[in-house]
């Protein structure tokens, strides 16, 4: 389950970089594959969300928010829930969100990813 407690304050500037998301003209099954499904049709639904989010203008906020709310399903930054749950075992990330933590932690925390997906 999401971490609602990590949840950026009520203010939309913590929120608006959804509404550039290159996954809000895309049907959410591309990023929210059924639980059922599995090989070569999961995997192929997976990787086009990653191409979507390769050539999104907010990658690195999305992936930063994912890791942060501890987000348990879908393509989010370009990383499946189970890429992030071992990104998030190797190297934790900051608890809170907005403006509660330095944009510096969170361009640090997106490369980190980053580097983590391509091996």
């Amino acid at each position: 389950m999401a971490a609602f407690d990590r949840l950026p304050a009520p203010f939309a500037e913590h929120w608006e970089w959804q509404y550039k998301g290159l996954c809000r003209k895309v049907d959410p099954e591309v990023f929210f594959p059924p639980d059922s499904e599995r090989g070569p049709k999961r995997l192929r639904r997976e990787l086009e969300a990653k191409r979507y989010c390769q050539s999104c203008p907010v990658l690195n906020q999305c992936r930063a928010h994912a890791l942060q709310m501890h987000e348990p399903y879908g393509i989010w930054g370009g990383m499946t829930a189970r890429e992030r749950e071992l990104f998030l075992r190797q190297r934790p990330v900051p608890q809170s969100v907005g403006s509660r933590h330095s944009p510096q932690k969170t361009r640090a925390t997106a490369a980190d990813a980053r580097r983590a997906v391509r091996r």
